[in-house]
């Protein structure tokens, strides 16, 4: 199950219009992706956490999030340093971790950690459907914003249905091996369950037709700039810009 542990805090982030906070949260994930100087991507990554520091999230949710993360990146740990050209630290009979290896690395775990703490900060403290609807008002298409609703609303009911097939075949005597009957039981429900949420988009079609719906959603509550959206997207506009002259800074000397 998809769940949402960000969304009812009351801090000073939760109380941005989700259109400010997906704006920035999207131009500063571009601007830490460009960046290439370590001390301007330590920045980063200390203004992402400060972040979250002014939502007030649970940190032990937090850190499974970055330990998930994390754990992906120890491949390129392993990796990276033993293939890509450059400059060899050590040596182990044939093999060879190169500096630049361990420098890129080390640049795609700050990036990471930074760009996942700041999405975390403002993007996570918003339910999906506001979201979804500050997707709409900011002109993104209305069918990637229904695909994005709709996906987040049915993925349930599918792993429900899922769940259902299991059981019928668990009460029925099936026990996974890895063997061809396992295979071909376990390409079986996964055909079936394409078949079922097929039948049920469907229904879900027909009833929101009989509900009169034309191809938009509607949202119940208004969004309106604040003069606490100005101060913070200030804010926001100079730590992007500050970030960007650090990195030209230290490139430059």
């Amino acid at each position: 199950m998809i769940t949402e542990p960000f969304i009812n805090e009351n801090s000073l982030i939760h109380r941005l219009d989700p259109r400010v906070r997906l704006v920035f949260a999207t131009l500063y994930s571009f601007a830490v992706a460009v960046l290439n100087q370590f001390p301007a991507l330590a920045w980063a990554l200390f203004l992402s956490f400060l972040l979250v520091l002014l939502a007030r999230l649970n940190f032990r949710e937090v850190g499974r999030r970055l330990a998930m993360l994390n754990t992906l990146l120890l491949f390129f740990w392993v990796a990276l340093p033993l293939t890509f050209e450059g400059e060899p630290i050590f040596s182990i009979g044939p093999i060879s971790a190169t500096r630049e290896g361990v420098l890129l690395s080390a640049q795609i775990t700050l990036k990471s950690n930074a760009i996942l703490l700041a999405f975390i900060a403002l993007v996570a403290t918003s339910p999906l459907a506001t979201l979804g609807h500050a997707m709409n008002r900011l002109c993104v298409p209305e069918k990637i914003v229904h695909l994005l609703l709709l996906t987040y609303r049915y993925v349930f009911v599918i792993e429900q249905e899922y769940q259902r097939l299991i059981r019928a075949a668990k009460i029925r005597g099936f026990c996974p091996k890895t063997d061809i009957h396992t295979y071909r039981t376990y390409a079986y429900l996964i055909g079936m369950l394409f078949v079922r949420a097929s039948a049920r988009a469907e229904r879900v079609h027909q009833a929101m037709v009989c509900r009169g719906f034309k191809g938009k959603f509607y949202c119940l509550s208004e969004f309106s700039l604040t003069r606490l959206d100005v101060i913070c997207s200030a804010f926001m506009v100079a730590a992007i810009i500050g970030l960007e002259m650090l990195e030209w800074f230290v490139k430059i000397t």
